[in-house]
């Protein structure tokens, strides 16, 4: 398929963000059940039932484009996903586990956080205000849970794997 127009590369965009939000409520759970500090566990299953309801909202984003929901396969999720399960292979101390999942969870978040804003900057071009609206609400949560995972890092983990050296 050839794209020419604004909203074709926006529809695009959205089947491939809805891809990559599915491919991450499959990755968080090995995630969670890796981790081993409590606030890290926490902040990466309230991320999970949040990923939940982003999908969801992406839904309600195809309907008011009046279109199926489709994922477009994203490689790149793939791979950063496929980075994490194997930093979660390695042989680690807990404290280093810990602060391994932290550091790839952010990569996961920056990179969800670049396919939002520039569909949000397409939907704004084209008007959309409900879909933008939807999209704002998604990125928002994606910048919050990577300020909570900084937090964590800077509060506690990354001060105890330096302890195990």
């Amino acid at each position: 398929m050839k794209f020419e127009s604004l909203n074709a590369l926006l529809l695009l965009k959205i089947e491939a963000i809805y891809d990559i939000e599915s491919k991450i409520i499959d990755a968080l759970p090995a995630m969670i059940k890796n981790a081993t500090d409590k606030d890290l566990k926490a902040a990466l299953d309230h991320h999970l039932e949040e990923t939940k309801e982003q999908k969801g909202r992406l839904e309600e984003i195809f309907q008011i484009l009046e279109v199926s929901p489709k994922k477009t396969k994203v490689e790149g999720i793939r791979g950063i996903i496929t980075d994490a399960e194997w930093l979660m292979d390695q042989d680690m101390s807990s404290e280093a586990m810990d602060a391994s999942i932290i550091g790839a969870a952010r990569h996961v978040e920056y990179y969800e956080m670049a396919g939002y804003m520039t569909a949000i900057e397409w939907a704004e071009l084209l008007g959309l205000e409900d879909v933008v609206d939807l999209l704002q609400s998604n990125l928002e949560e994606e910048q919050e849970a990577e300020e909570k995972l900084a937090e964590v890092a800077e509060s506690s983990v990354n001060e105890s794997v330096m302890k195990v050296a």
